[in-house]
């Protein structure tokens, strides 16, 4: 354990915005939440109703109380890196009070509501397994919340779950696909001024990028939402040197593709829009279906109010889906300031969605 005297300390007796500015002003870009896992474990020792595991820097704290329903709500405690907002601060703009800083947004605002409720929630109507992990913002394979559904699946087993994810605190069912792919088309090296003896596989590439640039994207209905997809050029590269013809060049691809598709769908799709073209995959993260059929999450919707929408981006909630368990989003914060240098949070949407929460877990 580390030395009490340097370990944060995480007062959770405060409001949820005040426990958002604690969790904001622990810097824990990927790789350095083992500051802010310690200061969680540590405010939530000697709770009585809450068995808490530690996993890594993860930790999952579930209720043990018996009922028929189980639900998981989860969030990272880790961020992209700080670019001079930090520490935090409260501003108001346009009328509106914020608080301004990295992470307020994306995700501690979410964590900041639940822990506040993982605390307060000794006599829910269900059980709840809250988890808060690291590593959500790097690549996939150092994904807390995936660490744990490979080596303890047991920890997430439930009805349904919640991701606190920035949705403005509304609900947003599932989530696209996300698919990259690179295409290679590959020519014969020459010297520029004799160009006629080679052949140019960059000029080849113009072929991929008039299929991408007339490309009309679907929208797809999925179960009462709309989902938009995505299909883009993100990056190109080819050339040797100023005076010899390309014998190569690759055009990085992105598909969003809606969760109608499973990603072998999706990889298909994309071998029959460019015949012929070398096609590697690099990246596949299957969608997540919105899940709003289930039982629990119509109660949810109920009680949290407004209207469900489709989340574009890909989010952990397709981990949950890949294992059978029906998520939504659902967080504070603008999810266009995610990562933005004036990243900030409407402290009425923190205050919004504890509310909504608290409504669904005690009915």
């Amino acid at each position: 354990m580390p030395d009490a005297d340097s370990m944060p300390v995480l007062d959770l007796a405060a409001p949820s915005i005040d426990i958002t500015r604690q969790l904001c002003d622990i810097e824990s870009v990927s790789g350095n939440e083992a500051s802010i896992a310690d200061a969680i474990v540590a405010s939530l020792a000697g709770l009585d109703h809450l068995e808490v595991t530690r996993d890594g820097d993860a930790i999952v704290a579930r209720t043990r109380l018996g009922r028929d329903k189980r639900v998981v709500i989860a969030g990272h405690i880790d961020t992209v890196p700080v670019n001079h907002n930090l520490p935090t601060r409260f501003e108001t703009i346009d009328g509106i009070d914020y608080l301004w800083g990295r992470g307020t947004v994306d995700m501690k605002a979410g964590v900041a509501v639940q822990l506040k409720l993982a605390v307060e929630l000794v006599d829910p109507a269900v059980d709840i397994t809250w988890i808060w992990y690291d590593h959500e913002e790097v690549s996939a394979e150092l994904n807390g919340l995936g660490r744990l559904a490979e080596h303890r699946p047991d920890l997430l087993a439930g009805d349904f779950a919640i991701l606190g994810e920035p949705t403005n605190s509304t609900v947003e069912g599932g989530c696209n696909g996300n698919l990259r792919v690179e295409l290679r088309t590959f020519g014969t090296r020459a010297h520029s001024a004799r160009a006629w003896v080679g052949h140019n596989a960059i000029h080849d590439a113009a072929s991929i990028l008039a299929v991408l640039a007339a490309y009309e994207p679907r929208e797809v209905e999925v179960e009462g939402l709309v989902y938009r997809e995505g299909l883009n050029a993100v990056g190109i590269s080819g050339g040797v040197a100023g005076n010899i013809i390309p014998d190569e060049c690759m055009v990085h691809v992105n598909y969003r593709f809606a969760p109608s598709r499973s990603g072998a769908e999706a990889v298909d799709h994309l071998r029959g829009l460019f015949p012929g073209i070398d096609l590697t995959v690099v990246d596949l993260a299957e969608g997540a279906r919105p899940g709003l059929d289930a039982p629990l999450a119509k109660d949810f919707l109920a009680a949290v109010g407004g209207t469900a929408t489709p989340k574009y981006g890909w989010t952990d909630v397709a981990r949950f889906s890949a294992i059978g368990i029906p998520a939504v989003n659902y967080g504070p914060g603008d999810p266009l300031k995610a990562h933005a240098d004036d990243e900030r949070v409407a402290l009425e949407q923190i205050t919004e969605c504890e509310r909504g929460l608290r409504a669904w877990l005690t009915a």
